[in-house]
């Protein structure tokens, strides 16, 4: 990001594919010549970024503050440090921004009376570069397909797609993509672990094929408050078939990921689950009373939407209002709590 010039991001040419915002820059850790000899100028990303409104605008912005085909942030102009004059900004650098956008967003909750969106002090000090990452990384990775998403923002996305080439590629570098994204993986199915042992000790009910041994996973899995989780421990961690609880807020379930009964890698030997793949009637399906909920909530808003679309797809909005009812009221049939024996 810092080697980004202004002129990276050219408005796109309308064609028959669709306009899209190109972000073109340089990378650099694995810029090397035809001989192998690491080159410290960088080469051109083979892929560019694509670029989202506020990315564009904001790239704008930093185009009317730095003249034609200068660095976007470069030191000259973003009180920099003396040393870092006529190149990118250095830590102290994006640490000083980093402090001004969060004084800058506090105000503006102030003023509009956002008290819930005031950002808190940190009690480690202030954000740095490299713990800004991860804080993006940790709301990445915990979305529906998170890991693929994290992949990609962060340019790396063979870490995810070739286990052979990311053992490789991770290793070139300690904070390199693909351990942090086995380190917010295994946080991330801790967590929900914890959250399921606490709503089922709180009476909530669970259900699915897969409910008992997921609880008694929940019961027994590792907390990590507090705790400096390492990479290769992350790895060996993920790597427990039958052990590891994934949530999966989009098909509104958790998966007691077990290889051999997953439907959604059929065709592979993940040792995760392709959460955008989840298949109904899988034998790693998990289901609690919020779950329950949360589907009738989503078919009444399917009943809303299909008032307003013509009849194929209101049709095809209903039919998945009945599903979404049928699933949520097998789950009241089926659903244990903690006063009641397993079946």
């Amino acid at each position: 990001m810092l080697a980004m010039r202004s002129g990276c991001c050219p408005d796109p040419v309308d064609s028959p594919e669709g306009a899209w915002h190109l972000i073109r820059t340089l990378q650099f850790k694995t810029a090397v010549d035809e001989d192998g000899n690491h080159l410290s100028s960088g080469v051109e990303r083979d892929v560019p970024w694509v670029a989202i409104a506020p990315v564009v605008a904001a790239i704008r912005v930093l185009e009317r503050i730095v003249p034609e085909g200068e660095l976007l942030f470069c030191s000259d102009y973003h009180r920099g440090t003396e040393r870092h004059r006529g190149k990118a900004l250095g830590g102290d650098g994006i640490r000083e921004g980093l402090t001004d956008f969060i004084t800058w967003a506090n105000q503006e909750a102030a003023r509009h009376g956002l008290t819930h969106e005031v950002i808190p002090a940190d009690p480690a000090g202030a954000l740095t570069s490299v713990r800004f990452r991860r804080t993006l990384a940790w709301h990445i990775a915990r979305q529906p397909g998170g890991l693929v998403a994290l992949a990609l923002q962060y340019g790396h996305l063979r870490t995810v797609l070739d286990t052979d080439v990311a053992g490789g590629y991770g290793t070139r570098s300690r904070r390199g993509i693909h351990d942090l994204i086995g380190i917010e993986t295994a946080l991330s199915t801790a967590e929900t672990a914890a959250d399921l042992h606490e709503r089922y000790s709180h009476g909530e009910g669970v259900s699915g094929p897969a409910a008992r041994q997921a609880l008694h996973q929940a019961s027994t899995v590792r907390r990590f408050e507090g705790t400096t989780v390492k990479a290769d421990f992350a790895r060996k961690y993920l790597a427990r078939d039958g052990t590891v609880l994934y949530d999966n807020p989009h098909a509104l379930l958790l998966c007691r990921y077990k290889r051999d009964l997953a439907l959604c890698e059929r065709l592979t030997d993940s040792a995760m689950p392709a959460l955008d793949r989840c298949v109904a009637g899988c034998g790693n399906a998990v289901r609690t009373d919020l779950h329950a909920q949360q589907l009738r909530a989503r078919a009444d808003s399917f009943v809303r939407r299909a008032l307003h679309h013509p009849q194929p797809i209101a049709d095809r909005l209903l039919t998945a209002t009945g599903r979404l009812r049928g699933l949520a009221d097998d789950h009241d049939r089926t659903r244990v709590t903690c006063q009641e024996p397993h079946a």
